[in-house]
């Protein structure tokens, strides 16, 4: 199993520090219907609060996570 790095995305970051910090990972979570990434409510709110509110299983939200984790360590 691989170790988790610094960097690493989790779903109880918030949507909006992900979105700063990563900004390439927003089409991935517009791709599930979290299309709040830009909204002010995403400053308050983690990623598994916001894709719970807009109806994502716990399952979608693991495979969201790990999709943007792939992401952002292919550009490490």
């Amino acid at each position: 199993m691989k170790n988790k790095s610094k960097g690493d995305i989790t779903k109880s970051m918030l949507l909006g520090d992900v979105v700063k910090s990563f900004p390439e990972t927003a089409y991935i979570m517009m791709r599930y219907g979290l299309h709040c990434v830009g909204c002010h409510v995403a400053t308050h709110e983690t990623i598994e609060q916001g894709a719970k509110a807009h109806g994502l299983s716990e399952k979608e939200i693991e495979k969201m996570v790990k999709e943007m984790n792939s992401l952002i360590q292919k550009k490490e």
